[in-house]
């Protein structure tokens, strides 16, 4: 077992927001990826790299979307910092298995980190696809959402 404490706890188990007042102030990048399976009957739909709807760019809005997204986590996640962030970019491709792949990375110079910035930015981005998606099938996937990368906090994270 771990002798790592939740951060949200206080000494009495309480729920608290963690007190960043005496870390140091340090460049801070994270990035998270979102992995979205598309039926077959999407997948026919698709347009030099993208899928094309009436109300526009599938990926183009669910990039909108993540960006917007990760500027409001601070409202999303009750005990999260609310922060502005420095920087914030979605890519999003297929790979190999035909699957829509989302990668947000953030970025800020400030006292906390912005992973969970990037993790929602990568979540809403996918669940736009999603929703832009559904007409043609609600056999759509979001398989996974995780953290890739974080730098400049207390340890740097980076998966293998």
């Amino acid at each position: 077992m771990s002798n790592e404490i939740l951060s949200h706890l206080d000494t009495e188990g309480r729920a608290v927001m963690v007190d960043v007042s005496d870390k140091a102030v340090t460049h801070r990048t994270a990035t998270a990826r979102s992995i979205v399976s598309l039926p077959e009957e999407v997948l026919t739909q698709l347009v030099d790299g993208d899928l094309k709807t009436k109300k526009g760019s599938v990926f183009q809005i669910a990039i909108i979307a993540g960006i917007m997204a990760a500027k409001k986590t601070g409202d999303l996640i009750p005990l999260c910092h609310p922060i502005g962030l420095d920087n914030c970019n979605i890519f999003i491709t297929l790979n190999e298995k035909n699957e829509v792949v989302i990668d947000c990375t953030t970025s800020i110079t400030a006292k906390t980190g912005v992973e969970m910035e990037a993790l929602v930015g990568a979540s809403l981005a996918a669940l736009t696809v999603y929703d832009m998606c559904k007409a043609l099938s609600h056999d759509i996937v979001i398989k996974e959402t995780k953290l890739i990368s974080k730098t400049g906090g207390k340890r740097d994270f980076k998966r293998a």
